[in-house]
This record gives C-alpha cells, structure tokens and sequence, in this order.
C-alpha cells in the first residue's frame, strides 16, 4: 500500500481548526439564552434567571473548571456579550462577543470557541490611543489604563436587528476621534449610517467654553461606562482621564436605524467635570424609559444656588429626554456634597441599578455608603440631611469601586456588595418596609484588600432552590487601581454567602484565568462562565 501525504496546506487547515475548535459538544447546547448589554440588562441588576444547567450541587472543584480560552489580541475592559440562536457558521449557535483596547471585535462559538470572524476598528491612518498619551491626566503619570485606549465601555445589542454597538477610540499622536460604530453580528460588516463621528457642544460658560460654548473633547472624554439601548436610542456616556480638566460629563444619544445624533445632554455646561463612568456600570433604564445615572465630582447648582438643575456633578439623576436633550426629573445630591468634591470621594463608583419590579434605586460611592433612593422622588438637595428612602455605611475604608448585583431566591431577594477593605454582604431587601435589612445581612469572607472591589454577577433558574450562584472576580493581590493584577473568580451559594462553592485557585494549574479585568464582569450564560480578562484572553468555565 502507498503512503499519500496530505498537503501541507490541508494539514495546517486541519490543525486551526482543531485549535478553534477545542471542545466541540457532542450534542447541541439546549439552552440559548442572550445577554446583550453590561450588567444583563438595563435595571443593570447583573442577574440572569435563566440559568438551567449551574447549580450549587455541580458547580464544585470536581464537576466544574476551565473549558476553554477565547484568545485575544488585547485587554478586555468590556463585559462579553452573548446571543443565542444566531444562524452562522452553518449552523445555529450561541456567540459570545468580546472587545479589545487594540479596537478589534471578534465572534467566537459560545459553547466550542470556534471563531466566525474578528475585525479591527481602529480609524484608517491612526492607532488606538495609549495612556501615555494622556499627557495632563494623573500628572502626567497615568496609570488607570496600562496600555492602549481603544474599546472600553461594554457594547450594546439589538438582538432584532442583529446589530452591536460601539466606540471605538484612534489618534495618530496629535488628532483624536472616537467613533461610534454599528455592525452586523454575523460577519462585523458596518450597517448603513456607521461608523459616525462623535461630535457635540452646548451652550454653556463652564470649564473650558468659549465664546459661550462647550465642546466635546475626543481626547479628553472618556467613554467608560457600557452603552444603554432604550427606545430605538443608543445612549453613550462619557466622563474624565484621572480629572485632566477641563471636562464634562455628557451623555449622547444617537438613532440606532441611521447613528443621526438625537440627544446631547451636558451635566456641568456652566460648571466643571461631573463625570458619568460609573465603574464601567451601564446607565440604567425603566420601562417609561427614562435614564438613571451617578455624576463624579463636580459642579452643583449655578449662580449660587445649589437646587439649580443646571449643573448636576456628585448627584443621582432620573433622566427623561425632551426633544434633542434631557431633563432632570429627579435628583439627588448628597447633604456633603462639597467634602465629597474636595476630597475626590466621587458619588459615582459603585455603579447604578434598579431593584427588579420595584420603585427603588441603588447607588452608592467613595464615601462607604449605600443610598437607597425611591428613583421617582429621589430627594434632592437639603443642606441639613439627606432626605432619602435610606443610607447604609459600610466600613470606613470601603470606596465601593465595584458593581453590585441582585438575586431574588424562594424565601428572600438580595442586594450583593463587595467593595475593597470590606466582607462581602448579602443585604435582604425588604418588600413591606421598601428597606434593605441591615440587621438581617448575612456577611461573607473578607477582602480584597485593593481596589476595585469585586464586580458580581448572578445565575439561577428562576428562583428555585438550589439555583442561585453568586459570581465574584476581583484582583486576589495587590491594587488594581494603578496596576495589573492577578484575578480570582469565586462563586458562592446566593442564599448563603458563606458557603463559598469553587474558585479558580482551588485547581489553579487547571483553572486559572490570569490578570483581573477591572471593572469588567463575568457573563453567565447557558451553562458558561466567561471571564474576561487583561491576559489577552477570556476564559470560559462550565460543567466538566
């Protein structure tokens, strides 16, 4: 019998794919569940109640550990997105999507991590922007990014229309653009209308205006936290590099048929900064569709007055729009917001969530306090205390950069934090009081030491016992803050937090991710986890 070789070029086909293809399923996932924007969806409760296959008896060292790795060209600041049921590659599959700062977008199988396409968004000509060339921000030292500045805030999709939403950040060294980009997720292609130049100014005499205008700065805004999709409108939000001034929070809204702007709204137009970043936490949104927002240090009030709509920094705010801008339709500004300013204890670090099916609204900051709010009468300004549905302080170094989720169980819901130098907390909240239960918090295992805290993520079938699995991924050394730090992912028991059920130390050769993702959340969906992470990589764990 004579030997045939293949070709040479066959054997490499045949060797990629094996490679893309590292644990092909015998059969079919039955479970398709999407999550197409930061945090779930957008009371950003960071909950996902579809969950069948995880529970709290198979999610263990033995059963449950790393799959695969989706690798990537750059680190992952923006939460994986997930679609299910999307026709491609010849067949019907689940895809994950993820988003590097080198500006590039790829598509991998949710379930083998096949890839179907990636592509770059970095503006013909130009590169993605680098820390260094935040030349004012930190001193000149700035280190809240390592390295490249590309896509930061978590997309958006439109799962009708099949479309993801964007921006993507370029420069060649002395220009600047950011632009906003809507492409088709079965190949990447841009739509019609995209990508669009972000662009925008007010009238205003604040910061750094001129002849009675404030003008968006592409180099200096931020666009940090994960874009909203709410009535037909893709709303982005945009705050500071390390407070390099003169800056404004704004927040943008364009037609996500044509990418035409619709909205322009500026939170300090007569004032200075008022950040939106929210640590990377999505604006969230009600079904009347109105916004919800936290602004950073800033300006409050105008012309001496501190109840004056006008400028809005260090405040909670319900949004609803009003022709081409939005409108304060209720506020919240901390009785101490002038200490807040003058020590840098932004009001806008712990991100910003609806309580599921309630009139109530979770914010919290630097200052070590939760404030629950009733979103609809937020309380505003009062000089001599705050005049709100209830404050909880946590311990005095606790700066909640972090993002809290929510779980509702069979016998009690939840609200979970996890700030930096503070246990982790379940806080029951209460229907017939509208309160969160301090007396009645169970508290869990101490740490982390640094920043960011933890950003949390919950799974379970509805809200069957046995379900519920609280996900936590925070730096395990050092501080996150200034540097790049190894990461832990955790799950625990959601109606026990002190039982804790795996982490990805407990078999670290096998297991381990890598560096922390800061501010980036882990996605659960259809039997996965998927970590991002900034070792050029997400890891993907499930059931063994």
């Amino acid at each position: 019998m004579v030997k045939r070789k293949l070709p040479l070029a066959l054997v490499l086909l045949l060797l990629a794919t094996c490679k893309e293809n590292p644990t092909e399923p015998s059969t079919p996932n039955p479970q398709s569940v999407s999550v197409l924007t930061q945090h779930n969806d957008n009371t950003r409760a960071g909950w996902n109640d579809n969950e069948a296959a995880l529970t709290t008896s198979n999610v263990n060292v033995q059963q449950f550990g790393k799959l695969f790795t989706l690798t990537v060209d750059g680190q992952v600041y923006a939460q994986p997105l997930v679609v299910g049921h999307v026709t491609i590659g010849g067949g019907d599959h689940n895809v994950v999507y993820v988003a590097t700062v080198n500006n590039t977008v790829y598509a991998f199988d949710g379930d083998n991590g096949r890839r179907y396409w990636q592509k770059s968004f970095t503006a013909p000509g130009m590169r993605p922007p680098r820390n260094t060339d935040m030349t004012g921000a930190c001193g000149g030292s700035y280190q809240d990014f390592s390295g490249n500045i590309g896509i930061v805030g978590t997309p958006v999709i439109d799962s009708t229309s099949g479309t993801m939403y964007f921006v993507a950040r370029s420069t060649n060294g002395s220009a600047y653009v950011q632009y906003l980009h809507a492409v088709n997720i079965l190949d990447g292609n841009e739509v019609s209308g995209s990508p669009k130049a972000i662009t925008a100014s007010v009238s205003g005499n604040g910061d750094g205006s001129v002849n009675g205008t404030v003008t968006f700065n592409p180099q200096k805004a931020n666009q940090r936290p994960g874009l909203t999709l709410l009535n037909g409108i893709v709303y982005v939000g945009f705050s500071s590099h390390c407070d390099w001034g003169p800056y404004h929070g704004w927040i943008l809204g364009y037609d996500a048929a044509t990418l035409q702007q619709q909205v322009v709204y500026n939170d300090t137009p007569n004032g200075y900064a008022g950040g939106i970043w929210q640590s990377g936490g999505g604006m969230a949104a009600d079904a009347a569709g109105n916004l919800y927002v936290v602004t950073g240090n800033g300006t409050v009030g105008d012309s001496g007055d501190a109840t004056n709509l006008t400028n809005r920094g260090t405040s909670a705010l319900k949004l609803t729009r009003s022709g081409s801008t939005l409108t304060v339709a209720s506020y919240f500004t901390p009785t101490n917001y002038q200490l807040l300013n003058d020590y840098d204890l932004d009001y806008g670090t712990g991100g910003t969530f609806l309580i599921p099916n309630s009139a109530y609204y979770l914010t919290a900051g630097k200052d070590g306090n939760l404030y629950l709010l009733n979103k609809d009468a937020m309380g505003g300004f009062q000089p001599s205390s705050n005049q709100i549905q209830q404050t909880v302080t946590l311990s005095g170094s606790a700066n909640m950069h972090c993002q809290p989720a929510y779980y509702k169980g069979s016998a009690q819901e939840f609200v979970y934090v996890w700030s930096e130098n503070d246990p982790l907390r379940a806080l029951p909240f209460d229907r017939g009081s509208n309160l969160l239960n301090t007396a009645g918090q169970t508290v869990g295992p101490a740490g982390p030491g640094g920043q960011s805290g933890a950003v949390l993520s919950v799974s379970s079938d509805s809200s069957k016992d046995g379900t519920g699995i609280l996900w936590a991924s925070y730096a395990s050394s050092g501080d996150a803050e200034h540097t790049v730090s190894p990461g832990i992912l955790r799950a625990f028991d959601a109606n026990d937090i002190t039982r804790e059920l795996w982490n990805n130390q407990q078999n670290a050769s096998r297991d381990g991710a890598g560096n922390y993702a800061k501010f980036s959340a882990p996605t659960i969906a259809n039997g996965h986890v998927y970590l991002p992470t900034f070792s050029n990589r997400v890891v993907v764990y499930g059931l063994r």
